[in-house]
C-alpha cells in the first residue's frame, strides 16, 4: 500500500495545556480507503503491560488540537493508552480533495483507529473503546454499529449529521420538496466546482458574529473565533467544509442499525444544548440495558467541548473502566476446559 508522506508539526500547538502525567507523540495509521490519518497518542507515564485503549475525534469541523485532544489528553491521566485523530480530508491527514465530509469515510476512521490500537503491544485488543464528539458523536454510534471490536462508545453532545441535513434543524425541513430544494443546489454546485477544477467553501464559524445570531451560534463563535478553542487548521475556525459535502449525508442515515448494537453506549448532553435532541433520539433507537443517556444541568452545546465543570470526566473514567477492565476474551469453550481441568483435581 502506497502511504501518504504527511508533514507533521512536532510542537505543541494545542488549544490546551499540555499534561505533565502522560507520554505524547504524533502517529500515523490509514484506513481501508488507503488515507494515512494523523494522530496524537497519549499514553500514561510508566505504563506497564497492555492498556484499555480509547480512540477520539471531533467535533464536527475540528481538530485533534482542539477538543478531543482535550478528552484524549485526559483519559491518558486515568491510565488508558489514547488517540485523538484528524478524520481524512483534514487537519493534518491525507486525502484529497480537502474539507470532504464523508458518512462512510468518517465511521470507517473510527475502524481504522481500531485497527491501529488492535495492533500495538501495549494495547488489549479486546478493550478498546471509543469517544466521538459533536458530529463524529454520530459517526462513533454508527462505527459501533459495525465494529464488533468496539467494546464501549461515548457520544458526547452529539449531532446525527444526517439528520440535520436532511431535515434541517429541529426537523423543520423534513419535506421531499425541501430536501429536493437543497440537492438540486448542491448539484448546480457540483456543476460548477468541475467547471472551476476547484471546490467552493461553505465558510466556517461566522466572523464578525451578528447582533442577532443565535444563542447556538454565539456559543460556535465563542469556541472557534476565539484564544478559548481558536486553531488555524480548524475548518470551523477557518473556511468550513466543502459546499456539497452535504449531499451524501442527506441520503444515508447514518444511525439505521444503532438499534443492533450490542457494546455499552454512553450518550452526554447538555440540558440547554440546541442539539439535545439529537442524543435523545439516538438514546430511543439504542436497546439493552448497557445503554445511558446523560442530561448535564445548565450546560449548553460547546460546553462539552472543553469546560471542566460541565464535561463529566470521572463518568467517562467509571464508564470506561467499568466495561474496558471487563475480561472480554472468554469464549464458551475456554469455560469449558476450564471446569474440566477442575474436575480432575
Amino acid at each position: 500500500m502506497n502511504v501518504e508522506n504527511l508533514e507533521l508539526t512536532q510542537e505543541w500547538d494545542k488549544v490546551f495545556p499540555k499534561s505533565n502525567k502522560v507520554d505524547h507523540q504524533k502517529i500515523t495509521f490509514h484506513n481501508r480507503y488507503g488515507i494515512t490519518l494523523a494522530a496524537d497518542m497519549y499514553t500514561p507515564k510508566n505504563a506497564a503491560g497492555k492498556l484499555s485503549a480509547i480512540a477520539v475525534s471531533g467535533p464536527f469541523g475540528a481538530v485533534k488540537e482542539q477538543s478531543s485532544g482535550l478528552y484524549a489528553q485526559t483519559m491518558a491521566e486515568f491510565g488508558f493508552l489514547t488517540i485523538a485523530f484528524d478524520p481524512s480530508f483534514t487537519g493534518e491527514s491525507g486525502g484529497s480533495p480537502r474539507y470532504v465530509a464523508s458518512p462512510d469515510i468518517n465511521t470507517e476512521d473510527f475502524c481504522a483507529a481500531v485497527d491501529f490500537l488492535s495492533v500495538q503491544e501495549n494495547v488489549d485488543p479486546d478493550r478498546i473503546g471509543i469517544i466521538g464528539i459533536c458530529g463524529w458523536g454520530g459517526m462513533a454510534v454508527n462505527a459501533a454499529a459495525m465494529d464488533t471490536r468496539i467494546k464501549a462508545t461515548a457520544a458526547m453532545t452529539m449531532y446525527d449529521m444526517a439528520r440535520v441535513n436532511a431535515n434541517g434543524y429541529f426537523d423543520s425541513e423534513n419535506t421531499a420538496d425541501a430536501r429536493y430544494a437543497k440537492k438540486q443546489a448542491m448539484n448546480i454546485q457540483r456543476t460548477e466546482d468541475y467547471k472551476n477544477g476547484s471546490y467552493a467553501l461553505a465558510g466556517g464559524v461566522v466572523d464578525p458574529l451578528p447582533e442577532d445570531a443565535p444563542q447556538f451560534v454565539k456559543d460556535y463563535h465563542s469556541y472557534y473565533k476565539t484564544r478559548r478553542g481558536y486553531h488555524p487548521r480548524s475548518l470551523n475556525s477557518g473556511s468550513g467544509w466543502n459546499v456539497t459535502s452535504s449531499l451524501p449525508f442527506i441520503n444515508m442515515p447514518i444511525l439505521q442499525y444503532s438499534s443492533e448494537i450490542r457494546s455499552a453506549v454512553l450518550l452526554v448532553h447538555g440540558e440547554k444544548a440546541h442539539s439535545r435532541y439529537f442524543s435523545e433520539g439516538a438514546y430511543e433507537k439504542l436497546t439493552g440495558d448497557n445503554k445511558e443517556l446523560m442530561i448535564i444541568p445548565g450546560a449548553n452545546h460547546v460546553d462539552l467541548y472543553d469546560s471542566p465543570t460541565a464535561i463529566p470526566f470521572e463518568k467517562l473514567k467509571s464508564f470506561l473502566r467499568n466495561i474496558l477492565n471487563e475480561r472480554t476474551d472468554f469464549s464458551l469453550s475456554a469455560v469449558s476446559d476450564c471446569i474440566a481441568a477442575l474436575q480432575l483435581l
